[in-house]
């Protein structure tokens, strides 16, 4: 049975609950382990103060840093926390819908150096009605399944769960360069394959259930067009939109965005925001991205 070390990195998010899950699962398994969350530089002192409740449960530990490093570095800090041999990492904004979760993981054969488990995408309309990232998501949930990361198996990589072997990770960090949001998964997957080290996938999910407002995802949104703009040259073939974006004509979809842009924005964050224009919205967002830069 392997030994885990089961890292979380947060920022102004609350976990104590998902860490409390995780760890009555951990108890059951007959093995070391450790779970481990460190906040990267969170800015809400209630939020701070709740998951200090971690540091009560056996075998866990808050680690509360006082400056933002990002999104990269935190989880290659958290790879240096860690005691044990294999290396489970999971957002803190997931939810644990499956009982044997980390029992899957212990018990994936040795030789399977890196494994991810997976995204289900959960809520419920009634709850999220005229919410911009649950529509996409539930849109998108098709290529999370089992049979649709098996075909890519280092283009569908997430970092929201997986497990490593901790001597890998330690040689093939995350870039330090992802900084903000988005794409820090995709850089480390071409980095393995690069490396000729495979990544075996299995149907162990963590649940999506939490959507930030339109507003929100929106903001996300941009600020992963511009990691992918900082990155362009290393995504290449691992981008799906920079894919389209290079084959597309540029100059009409300026021109849309330019007239447009604006008023997709404004739909986007209304009561009923529409996926075909969340699309072109994207589209032309980063193509005007290329032209600016």
């Amino acid at each position: 049975m392997k030994s885990l070390s089961i890292l979380i990195p947060t920022y102004n998010y609350v976990c104590a609950s998902l860490v409390s899950g995780l760890q009555q699962q951990a108890a059951t398994l007959g093995t070391d382990y450790e779970i481990i969350v460190a906040d990267d530089g969170s800015t809400q002192a209630d939020t701070i103060q709740a998951n200090h409740a971690i540091n009560q449960l056996p075998h866990c530990r808050y680690v509360c840093r006082p400056k933002n490093v990002g999104r990269a570095a935190i989880r290659n800090f958290l790879a240096s926390e860690a005691r044990h041999d294999w290396l489970v990492f999971i957002d803190s904004d997931m939810v644990v819908c499956c009982a044997d979760f980390l029992r899957q993981y212990a018990d994936c054969p040795g030789h399977w150096l890196v494994v991810c488990g997976g995204l289900s995408i959960g809520g419920t309309a009634d709850r999220w009605r005229g919410n911009l990232r649950f529509r996409y998501e539930h849109a998108e949930a098709h290529k999370h399944t089992l049979s649709q990361r098996l075909r890519q198996p280092h283009l569908d990589f997430h970092t929201s769960n997986f497990m490593v072997r901790r001597d890998i990770m330690l040689a093939h960090p995350f870039d330090h360069r992802a900084r903000y949001y988005g794409y820090e998964d995709v850089l480390f997957g071409k980095q393995l394959q690069l490396s000729a080290i495979d990544i075996h996938h299995i149907d162990n999910p963590m649940s999506f259930e939490v959507f930030e407002t339109n507003a929100d995802f929106l903001a996300k949104t941009e600020e992963g067009l511009r990691t992918l703009w900082q990155f362009r040259h290393e995504m290449r073939g691992y981008s799906r939109l920079l894919t389209a974006a290079s084959r597309l004509p540029s100059g009409p979809i300026r021109l849309w965005h330019a007239l447009f842009g604006p008023l997709e924005r404004h739909q986007l964050q209304g009561r009923h925001p529409s996926l075909l224009l969340f699309k072109l919205y994207r589209l032309g967002y980063f193509v005007t991205l290329c032209i600016k830069n």
